[in-house]
């Protein structure tokens, strides 16, 4: 539901590999030896993880807005760590460390979740009848977005990782570097969560926000 990057890698690479400061490739001693073989690494890391990345980064909750700039901090820590990555152990690092990066976006937009909630809700003020899938597809991937929102991020990591990427419990155990025991029961929990949620949204009806828009807009063309 939710879609991969649409980014290309050579904007990414730039401000990683070129750029000075703290966003600056490592040196030659911390590199793997050199830093030809340092940005020879990274690049790959790029061109090989970089969707994977954005998409783990948007499932786990960053905000389509934000996962660009997240994406780059992602591998921006792994161009520090570039030395300490074991060979093998890529995708897992970075997958943790979105973990992690995502967990601080989500922090950062808890605040707005509120007011976004209600504003998502709220349909354009003259939606053509041909629209209305389109309004309708929308919708129904905003309330997955708040679903996997409310849940824990150990939850979701699980869930988003067999549901939506369809990774296998062994696949998943070994990117988080869990035992297969925990995460199975971390899909079992998930699973249930989402279902009472799902179900919690269908008796509950029409979220009360559209409605009262809709109301708001009908008594407006009244007056």
């Amino acid at each position: 539901m939710i879609k991969s990057a649409t980014s290309g890698h050579e904007a990414l690479m730039k401000p990683l590999v070129l750029a000075p400061g703290p966003g600056a490739l490592p040196s030659s001693e911390s590199a793997d030896g050199s830093s030809a073989a340092g940005k020879t690494r990274l690049r790959w890391l790029v061109d090989t993880h970089h969707d994977f990345v954005w998409r783990s980064l948007r499932r786990l909750g960053v905000a389509p807005a934000d996962v660009d700039d997240a994406a780059q901090h992602v591998f921006v820590t792994a161009a520090r760590k570039l030395a300490s990555i074991r060979a093998g152990a890529e995708r897992s690092f970075l997958f943790q460390t979105a973990l992690r990066v995502a967990a601080d976006r989500r922090k950062k937009q808890r605040r707005n979740l509120e007011v976004d909630a209600i504003d998502s809700e709220q349909p354009p003020a003259d939606v053509a009848p041909a629209g209305e899938d389109l309004l309708d597809l929308r919708r129904a991937r905003e309330k997955l977005d708040r679903i996997l929102d409310a849940m824990s991020l150990e939850l979701r990591a699980v869930f988003v990782l067999f549901e939506l990427d369809q990774m296998t419990m062994a696949e998943i155990a070994e990117l988080l570097e869990l035992p297969a025991g925990t995460v199975a029961s971390r899909l079992r929990r998930a699973r249930i969560e989402f279902r009472e949620r799902v179900e919690a949204g269908r008796q509950a009806g029409p979220d009360a926000a559209w409605r009262g828009a809709r109301k708001t807009k009908k008594e407006v063309g009244r007056e």
